[in-house]
């Protein structure tokens, strides 16, 4: 069995984390962290999991462990690591966006791989370390790599809405049920944190011809889910097209590629993507769809564990859609 250690057990990701980890068939949770929660049972932060577990969240962490995933927030990882000693035989899975990008993913002796498996797996399969990618940034990228793989890129103009649990565990103005019930709003136009590492991957497919990718995210009025529409010009027909993205994922378990439209409650509670290619004159459409806290997170993050360690890549993640 994996022995696995968490750090930020009491947020979104590390509650999905642990009820995927209960039900993995080669993974034992060691211990889940969260000092603000110390003592308390699971149960007390994440009500779902009452009778599925007696574990107690602890105040440390120690190194009887085969991997560490860092549920903590954006830049708590980089602290953590230099604050704490994690030996060096303990494999880490980051999910915050800390080590994503090549200039920031080193510290002391470990360095990471970004995790998006449709791209990198096979050094992933290699990893000590794996930086797992952003929500966003996940499922834009599962709509572009196979036009990237292609150096069709150019200018891309990519929208993109979020659920609320995007955002985060902690309250804000714009994470209310009163704020963001019956409500949409644009935010980061142009600017999102996730447009470095999509670009990073993208120049990683085509390196030869620039990219410019036009992002704007929006809040959504549910709670988990994203769907994103990217636009470019394109001269393939349809079935050339379609031809293009199955080819690229026909190997990969957990991205799929569908003919006609697509919509959030195909992927929700999953570890999937969907993605649709809709051709329409000169102009083509991705449409991909994710769960963000599943393929966009702590899903994908088991993923990747289950690649650093060698065994089937869809271990645990056998999941149901939430679909009605």
């Amino acid at each position: 069995m994996i022995r696995v250690g968490i750090i930020g057990g009491a947020g979104y990701t590390g509650g999905e984390l642990i009820r995927l980890l209960l039900r993995h068939p080669n993974a034992e949770i060691a211990y889940v962290q969260s000092k603000s929660n110390a003592g308390n049972p699971l149960h007390k932060v994440h009500g779902d999991l009452l009778g599925d577990t007696k574990i107690t969240f602890s105040a440390d962490h120690h190194n009887d462990i085969d991997v560490m995933f860092l549920c903590a927030g954006h830049g708590e990882a980089r602290k953590f690591l230099e604050a704490n000693e994690v030996a060096s035989s303990v494999k880490i899975i980051d999910l915050s966006n800390d080590f994503r990008l090549a200039d920031t993913s080193t510290i002391g002796d470990r360095k990471f791989v970004y995790g998006l498996p449709e791209l990198n797996r096979e050094y992933i399969r290699e990893a000590q370390n794996v930086a797992n990618p952003g929500c966003f940034a996940t499922a834009i990228q599962l709509g572009l790599l196979p036009l990237a793989k292609a150096g069709l890129l150019g200018e891309v103009h990519t929208t993109g809405i979020t659920g609320s649990t995007g955002a985060g565990q902690s309250l804000s103005s714009t994470s209310h049920f009163s704020w963001r019930a019956n409500n949409i709003q644009a935010y980061k136009t142009l600017s999102h944190q996730h447009l470095g590492e999509i670009g990073e991957s993208i120049r990683q497919c085509q390196p030869l011809k620039d990219m410019e990718l036009n992002f704007i995210p929006w809040r959504g009025d549910f709670t988990r889910g994203i769907f994103i529409s990217s636009l470019i010009t394109c001269d393939l027909k349809q079935e050339e097209v379609m031809n293009l993205f199955e080819d690229v994922y026909e190997f990969h378990p957990f991205t799929h590629v569908s003919k006609d439209s697509i919509y959030l409650k195909q992927v929700v509670n999953t570890n999937k993507c969907v993605v649709q290619p809709e051709k329409v004159g000169t102009k083509l459409v991705v449409h991909s769809v994710i769960d963000n806290l599943l393929k966009g997170a702590s899903g994908q993050a088991v993923q990747n564990m289950n690649l650093m360690f060698g065994i089937d890549e869809c271990a645990g993640l056998d999941l149901k859609a939430s679909y009605f």
